[in-house]
């Protein structure tokens, strides 16, 4: 199959299992914040986030390489997964070890030890699912991968509707209803794919264990270091304005899950294209070529949504949280740097190669903590959007002077500045009126200049999924 068709066939399938259960984060903010006071909403993302920090410690990011190493065409999967179960059960053990300390953390009027129980199961089923869905897509099962998505959405969907809803569970209902979907998933994945075939109680090369572990252990840094990027601002606004306005940059922060939803899906296929073609000879093209396609509709989805924040927070929350609309500007900038260090993270993926990966990550994690102690008590919460802005740019700019020595991507900065500025423009634009048609016309303005910038890309895009998949052979 073509390189380019079969990256738009896992694209599109991806997208049925990645859509649905992005759209449903949306579709529920409404009903959730209505549910929970601001507090409450804070005190549950806090929850959530600290649960999703220690899965990547607790099972040592095993999960990373269960999808790297049963993307290999010679490797022995069931060893894989066999690994990945044992390191995930062991690792869990340890955890349990740590009951006590964990439940004497508290911030302010947040107290991890109220939550301990829900937090540890957390743990284990996300982690659990984790593992197995990357295995799955590994072993190349994208279509029940997609399907578990979706099935994921309505039990997600259901479960709110029933602990938020009749039940009035609050706070636990909501991290109940995350943990019980997962398990949902869990068993799925088990029944469809036959996960227990791969189990070997014995006969499991060392060497297999050790280069897993080797492969992922690294990433166990990386992945907390994007966790203090992503997630510990919440933390420090928090402890420095309260719980309430936690939970209004938490509402804020769903908004520029629009362009991670779009990232997301192509990512996911991306990886898969990254390791089948990173040993061609014509690499450096293909991947130049992906990424500026990528990159004009993570840009063109991003002005759209800065055009349209305070009607999609009107739509989203209520009313009480209308006024986190004016941290999305911010976090919708953040985020689209995020979405292209993502994709440059592919080629460690596809090098074998963590270090490096985890020292960029660190030069991020430094930037946001130090601008979150500076900006935070001075700019509020919008203070920690803007560090977590910075601390992307950071990242991308270590990360694509680094990853030269292993490709050479073509990024036309000049293009990339120029649309950033763009999206600094609408954010200043935002702020400055706040409401009003000139307002909306100079905004729109922007969106159309951003679209002919990013006109090649588009039709690119449109070829890519079009020609190449949806026309049928003549």
């Amino acid at each position: 199959m073509d390189k380019y068709k079969k990256l738009a066939t896992n694209t599109i399938i991806f997208a049925v299992g990645t859509f649905s259960s992005k759209v449903l984060s949306f579709l529920l903010m409404p009903f959730v914040t209505r549910m929970l006071q601001q507090g409450q909403y804070g005190d549950a993302d806090l929850i959530q986030q600290t649960a999703n920090v220690l899965i990547p410690i607790v099972f040592l990011q095993i999960n990373s390489a269960a999808l790297r190493f049963a993307l290999d065409k010679d490797g022995d999967k069931a060893e894989v997964f066999t690994v990945g179960l044992r390191t995930t059960f062991i690792g869990f053990a340890v955890f349990l070890l740590l009951w006590y300390p964990i439940s004497l953390v508290q911030i302010k009027d947040f107290k991890l030890g109220d939550y301990i129980v829900l937090i540890y199961v957390f743990v284990l089923v996300s982690g659990l699912r984790q593992l197995c869905q990357q295995f799955v897509r590994g072993c190349g099962k994208v279509k029940i991968f997609a399907i578990d998505g979706i099935i994921a959405t309505a039990t997600t969907l259901a479960f709110n509707l029933l602990f938020l809803g009749p039940l009035h569970w609050g706070v636990n209902g909501y991290i109940i209803a995350i943990i019980a979907s997962d398990a949902c998933s869990v068993a799925f994945l088990f029944v469809t794919c036959k996960l227990w075939r791969y189990v070997k109680f014995k006969g499991v090369r060392k060497s297999t264990a050790v280069d897993m572990l080797k492969y992922s252990i690294p990433m166990m840094p990386t992945i907390i270091l994007w966790w203090i990027i992503n997630v510990s601002d919440r933390y420090m606004v928090t402890g420095f304005i309260g719980s309430d306005a936690n939970g209004l940059y938490t509402a804020a922060s769903k908004i520029p899950n629009f362009v991670i939803m779009f990232s997301s899906i192509f990512i996911d296929a991306w990886q898969l294209s990254a390791v089948d073609e990173y040993d061609s000879k014509n690499k450096a093209r293909f991947f130049t070529n992906v990424f500026r396609v990528y990159s004009g509709g993570v840009f063109t989805v991003s002005a759209a949504l800065i055009l349209g924040c305070q009607l999609l927070t009107r739509i989203l929350v209520a009313p009480s949280y209308y006024e986190s609309w004016k941290y999305v500007p911010i976090l919708i900038m953040a985020t689209t740097v995020s979405c292209h260090v993502n994709f440059l993270a592919s080629v460690y993926m596809a090098e074998k190669k963590n270090v490096m990966a985890m020292v960029t990550a660190l030069s991020g994690a430094a930037t946001n903590v130090l601008l979150n102690l500076l900006l935070i008590p001075r700019s509020g919460a919008n203070g920690a959007a803007f560090a977590t802005l910075a601390a992307f740019i950071v990242v991308f700019i270590t990360r694509g002077h680094d990853t030269r020595r292993f490709i050479k991507i073509r990024y036309k900065t000049p293009l990339l500045v120029t649309e950033m500025a763009i999206l600094a423009t609408q954010a200043l634009v935002l702020f400055w009126f706040e409401a009003g048609w000139f307002m909306y016309l100079v905004e729109a303005i922007l969106v159309v200049f951003m679209l002919v910038f990013n006109r090649k890309p588009i039709k690119e895009l449109y070829i890519l999924l079009v020609d190449k998949f949806l026309k049928k052979k003549k």
